[in-house]
């Protein structure tokens, strides 16, 4: 048997929207919006060229230089993905209260 120490091992059915837009800076965006029971209505967004990934909810939205910092990206490139995401993300809803 395994030696690991599981803090949690847990399967759940996920959508996932695959999604691709280049903004006025022209920058290319290729997503793909995970939306789970596991982060309290936040979705986890994955940047498909870069790997790099976030759980995002609306006040991660409104906190200035997050897109920034997690996605290695431009204030002006931020600004576009901040507008698309606003559109989607949603609020967030507590699933386990």
């Amino acid at each position: 048997m395994s030696e690991f120490d599981f803090l949690y091992d847990h399967r759940e059915e996920t959508t996932t929207r695959f999604v691709c837009f280049i903004g006025e800076s022209m920058h290319r965006f290729d997503l793909a919006l995970m939306t789970t029971t596991r982060f309290y209505g936040k979705k986890m967004v994955i940047d498909l060229q870069t790997g790099r990934s976030a759980v995002i909810g609306p006040d991660d939205l409104a906190e200035e230089g997050y897109l920034e910092y997690a996605y290695k990206i431009g204030e002006e490139e931020a600004e576009e993905l901040r507008s698309f995401l606003s559109e989607v993300i949603g609020s967030i809803h507590f699933t386990d209260i």
